[in-house]
């Protein structure tokens, strides 16, 4: 078998390197023993495409051992594939992600090693983004998460939050400012942090759509009264439709995603306090993103077995990457303000906005 990397130094023969002694509570393959993250660790030439394919979950590549050669030829197995160590490495860039901070390769490994099957989805649709336009990928982005919300890891969580779940709150509210040519679109509902309900969903694709339709509207301005931006989607809602080829026609004609496209380049948002999944989604697709020194940023779907399906897999890989998205993702990671700027998430850190 012609190989297109050199190795530095000798791996185990199962599972590769032994270059990491970090533990992760969870299992692979069956076992139940505490993991190291060595144990997911791939020789790079097991990416070579006639290779025979790794079968573990998830595969780790110490970049700090492994040389590439200018025949090199790689075929990515069907799980994350993540770099740990030189990010530099002309590997690096042909990999789902590299480890850096704040993201450790422990956390990766526990949170894929309990939702296998969505983590593999979600990377898979990572990779095809970048050669989609922003429509596409929001038709490709809804219909893999309409597949995880079938599956058997999103039906288990579904089910150890069916005693959970607090009364709902009530309706939401989209409120809307117009001055001149300026447009504000205020998330309205405090008391649940602004956690997007149907009500606010359908508000803030009328809110966008009317941005997009009308071009005397030159700025659109998105903020949230309370204390934080958004918690993200009303999880009491979740589950409310059970057929996912449903559910994915429904997004097909509601999701605000699909209305934000038409006023991105004018639209800008301020963040304060927590801003999480589709609230971060719906964000990430602005010309313009501050948040306060305080704010911070999550995206936690695949610890429910799906994926960030309001836009986000989109937005985010335009704004900050495939890689970094994956890390997002992957880890489900708060990112401080500080960190969401040196990252790109944000461009700046302010108070209040201008």
């Amino acid at each position: 078998m012609p190989s297109a990397f050199w190795r530095k130094s000798p791996r185990s023969p199962e599972f590769g390197a032994d270059f990491h002694t970090g533990h992760c509570s969870c299992g692979v393959l069956g076992h139940t023993r505490a993991m190291r993250v060595s144990d997911f660790t791939v020789d790079a030439e097991r990416l070579w495409s006639g290779a025979p394919q790794w079968e573990a979950p998830l595969a780790f590549v110490d970049l700090d051992r492994t040389v590439p050669t200018p025949d090199m030829n790689i075929a990515l197995p069907p799980c994350p594939v993540i770099g740990i160590g030189d990010a530099e490495n002309p590997l690096a860039s042909k990999l789902d992600a590299v480890v850096e901070a704040p993201v450790a390769a422990e956390i990766i490994a526990s949170q894929v090693d309990a939702m296998p099957n969505a983590a593999a989805a979600i990377v898979q649709l990572l990779r095809i983004l970048p050669e989609l336009s922003p429509e596409a990928g929001l038709v490709a982005e809804s219909m893999a998460y309409g597949m995880l919300q079938g599956s058997a890891e999103h039906h288990r969580w579904q089910a150890r939050q069916a005693g959970d779940q607090a009364h709902p709150e009530k309706p939401g509210r989209i409120d809307l400012e117009r001055d001149g040519a300026a447009l504000v679109i205020m998330l309205n509902r405090p008391e649940a942090g602004n956690a997007i309900d149907r009500t606010m969903r359908d508000g803030l694709r009328e809110a966008f759509t009317l941005a997009s339709l009308d071009q005397t509207i030159k700025t659109v301005s998105l903020r949230a009264r309370g204390k934080a931006f958004s918690l993200g989607a009303d999880t009491t809602e979740f589950g409310t439709t059970g057929d996912p080829a449903r559910a994915h026609a429904i997004r097909s004609r509601t999701l605000p995603a699909n209305a934000v496209l038409g006023c991105a380049d004018r639209l800008d948002v301020h963040i304060a306090g927590a801003c999480i999944g589709a609230g971060l989604e719906i964000a990430a697709f602005a010309h313009r993103i501050t948040g306060t020194p305080n704010s911070w940023y999550q995206l936690p779907e695949l610890a429910m077995g799906i994926l960030p399906g309001a836009g986000g897999c989109v937005s985010l890989v335009r704004r900050i990457g495939r890689q970094r998205a994956a890390l997002m993702i992957l880890s489900g990671k708060r990112l401080s303000a500080r960190q969401a700027l040196s990252w790109g998430l944000i461009d700046a850190i302010v108070d209040q906005p201008a």
